[in-house]
């Protein structure tokens, strides 16, 4: 009699009981399941993340291993990232990828002449433009707004859509006292990325700084801005009032050293970063920046 019939003539009783040790079993087993990884805490799986890269062997492929240097950066292990770029490129050789890898993680680590020079070898390479935002980045960094709106508009040149360097030559003219200039890809920047809070709150420091305090708190309102982010920016705002008056007067604004991507601030909203959030019943931002744009 085979295993099936033999179960089929237990009694009914024994049936039950054989049944229950099953489903006991796939419960012990679920449970090792989620002990070997899942439901794991965000912080913990990156640490995992972290160890397991830097103890198991490259990845058998050039564009795995890059895609895990990416990965590695991306929840912010540059000097991790830096120590495999050298590693990759030992066995692979130099691309204009891992310039660009090595450039952030430089910029990232604290060395802006070393990350300049690696966002210059890109300059000739299908990545261009994001070695023009490179420097820019470096140069607004170092409170030179004037070079990093120059790099950034030859970046924005190259990548007309994209948000993030728009929106970042918008903060940059308006540090450097160019309010007008700083009108136009902050309004490109806000309708192709509607929801990425620094450029919403790039577009609420353009608002104060060209005198629209109403609109500005409306949208800050509106997506639930902190009160450190809006003392942030407001901070920012009066740093453009100075630059611009400067600017008017035809002498240099004073560096500053914060970093061009900001506004002043890492706009979070209420929803966290990453996302905008937006009040019930009241109109989203991004119409009302659109209506402003018109």
């Amino acid at each position: 009699m085979t295993d099936r019939a033999s179960f089929l003539f237990l009694p009914r009783a024994g049936r039950c009981g054989v049944l229950l040790l099953a489903c006991a079993l796939c419960g012990l087993l679920g449970a090792c399941a989620k002990d070997m990884g899942y439901g794991v805490g965000a912080q913990a799986e990156r640490a995992a993340m972290a160890q397991q890269a830097n103890r198991d062997p490259a990845p058998d492929t050039p564009g795995m291993y890059l895609g895990l240097i990416d990965q590695m950066q991306s929840q912010g292990l540059y000097f991790a990232s830096l120590a495999h770029i050298d590693a990759f490129e030992k066995q692979y050789g130099a691309t204009p990828d891992t310039h660009l890898l090595r450039a952030d993680a430089l910029r990232m680590t604290g060395q802006p002449a070393a990350a300049a020079d690696a966002y210059g070898l890109l300059l000739k390479t299908p990545l261009a433009a994001r070695g023009y935002r490179g420097l820019g980045l470096v140069a607004g960094a170092a409170g030179d707004f004037a070079r990093a709106a120059q790099q950034l508009e030859q970046a924005a040149q190259l990548a007309p859509t994209d948000a993030v360097t728009l929106s970042d030559l918008g903060y940059a003219r308006l540090r450097n006292g160019d309010v007008n200039g700083a009108r136009v890809p902050l309004m490109k920047a806000a309708e192709l990325d509607r929801r990425n809070p620094k450029i919403v709150s790039n577009v609420v420091l353009y608002l104060l700084a060209s005198g629209d305090q109403a609109q500005a708190l409306a949208v800050m309102n509106e997506q639930k801005f902190a009160p450190d982010v809006r003392i942030a920016i407001r901070g920012d705002a009066a740093k453009v009032a100075v630059a611009e008056r400067a600017r008017s007067r035809g002498t240099a604004p004073v560096a500053g050293g914060e970093q061009v991507t900001t506004g002043g601030a890492q706009a979070v909203s209420g929803a966290g970063a990453g996302t905008v959030a937006s009040v019930q019943g009241i109109e989203p931002a991004p119409r009302v920046l659109q209506r402003f744009a018109q």
